[in-house]
């Protein structure tokens, strides 16, 4: 299944007022959507939620390379992944890279071999 988080024409621009908010959850073995669809060039507030009591991360090393990441945001993604320990939240503000698809994994020991993946679409 896709959560669409879009509305038409999509706009280029560094107003993160007009980000839009995309909660993604983490539990375990499964991320809440597992299957992310973005429009490119589009501001957005990803909200990561790690729901569980063990760490988990949000890995996509293609896509945190291409996106562009709020400044203030830049630190909390290191090497292509967001780690969450348990209960943990964080915001990421990024514009959406260019078309394309991006795989997501949590790499976590055996996470992602116990279903912990998902894709991003931009489009």
């Amino acid at each position: 299944m896709f959560t669409l988080a879009s509305s038409v024409g999509a706009q280029s621009t560094d107003d993160w007022r007009s980000a839009r908010l995309l909660t993604i959850h983490l539990s375990s073995f499964k991320f809440d959507p597992s299957d992310i669809l973005l429009d490119h060039g589009v501001p957005y507030t990803l909200h990561i939620v790690n729901g569980s009591s063990g760490g988990h991360d949000f890995a996509s090393k293609e896509f945190f390379a291409q996106a562009r990441i709020k400044p203030e945001d830049a630190d909390k993604v290191s090497g292509g992944r967001v780690d969450l320990g348990g209960g943990e939240s964080v915001d990421i503000h990024l514009i959406a890279p260019s078309p394309g698809s991006y795989k997501i994994r949590c790499t976590h020991f055996m996470h992602s071999m116990f279903g912990m993946t998902g894709r991003i679409v931009v489009r």
